[in-house]
């Protein structure tokens, strides 16, 4: 094994890319693209961090892509029972994006075998 491999900080990458793939090779759920994934991770954060986001701010998110697109994506995870909008009783202009069941229950099995691959890296 190579020296370079046994640093510290190279061997904690090398088990997040571990993470990471076990993670990705979930064979149930629906089928979300990596890009539709990203949105509804950022989406999720900011939710479970009790900042729900707007459909507005969602678009905004220019890092993952054009409004226009955002906005296709934000459709598509909706029509997938990824999202579901919500508008406040004061405010109907603003819509309001949360995961739903099934995405908790996607980010649960993630979550699952996350803990499984690490207990296999002890």
């Amino acid at each position: 094994m190579n020296s370079k491999c046994k640093s510290a900080p190279a061997s904690a990458y090398i088990r997040f890319l571990k993470l990471a793939r076990s993670v990705q090779q979930l064979p149930d759920g629906p089928l979300i693209d990596a890009n539709e994934k990203a949105l509804l991770e950022e989406i999720a954060i900011s939710w479970f961090e009790n900042r729900v986001m707007t459909v507005r701010e969602a678009i905004g998110l220019t890092h993952l892509g054009s409004p226009a697109t955002l906005h296709k994506r934000i459709t598509r995870l909706r029509q997938k029972d990824l999202l579901k909008t919500f508008n406040q009783a004061e405010d109907k202009r603003a819509k309001y994006l949360i995961p739903t069941d099934q995405t908790i229950a996607m980010f649960g099995d993630f979550g699952k075998k996350m803990n499984s691959a690490l207990s296999t890296l002890a």
